[in-house]
């Protein structure tokens, strides 16, 4: 786990870990299936710098189509 994770998501990491070894799942990759999954927790909550970096800048990191009345009524028919 990076260093700036929290003591929650280090407790996450390690019950995934733990359970994906007890149930057989992803043999040999528990650690970093279990560290993908917390840091995808983190990024989605704000957690992570690249995450309040987009939300300094307004930006979602998604881009929005073109749905505009102008875009729509320029559609040929």
């Amino acid at each position: 786990m990076p260093k700036g994770a929290s003591p929650k998501r280090e407790r996450e990491y390690k019950e995934l870990e733990h359970k994906f070894e007890k149930e057989g799942r992803y043999p040999g990759r528990e650690e970093e299936v279990a560290a993908r999954i917390v840091n995808k927790q983190r990024a989605e909550a704000g957690e992570t710098k690249e995450a309040k970096s987009q939300a300094s800048r307004g930006g979602t990191g998604h881009r929005r189509a073109n749905t505009t009345r102008s875009a729509r009524r320029n559609k040929p028919s």
